[in-house]
């Protein structure tokens, strides 16, 4: 198998990347267009809003944690999770930054 030689891009380039990862299902962006509406962090409301089980949403979570996308607080045997908003602000200036320079040659 091969190796996806990472170290060979830039940090910025990498961080786009699992970004993108991150935004590339669409369960993911359903659960974040969800969080997006609600004013405090959400626990078990997230399975119900979405057409897949709980371990396959928990997975989502997962994901989207793991980029920094949402942050999630224990609430007594649940976990309520929201927006991360140093995520939020770091996808707008990572992403921003990119439309930008690729439109530059065009």
């Amino acid at each position: 198998m091969g190796t996806t030689k990472k170290e060979e891009f830039t940090a910025k380039q990498n961080r786009l990347s699992e970004l993108a990862k991150a935004l590339g299902h669409p369960a993911r962006v359903a659960i974040l267009e969800f969080l997006s509406k609600s004013d405090s962090c959400m626990c078990g409301d997230i399975v119900e809003e979405l057409p897949l089980s709980q371990s396959t949403v928990s997975q989502h979570l997962r994901e989207l944690k793991n980029a920094g996308l949402i942050k999630g607080e224990i609430e007594g045997t649940s976990v309520c999770y929201c927006l991360n908003e140093k995520g939020w602000n770091e996808v707008q200036s990572l992403l921003g930054d990119f439309l930008v320079s690729v439109k530059k040659c065009c």
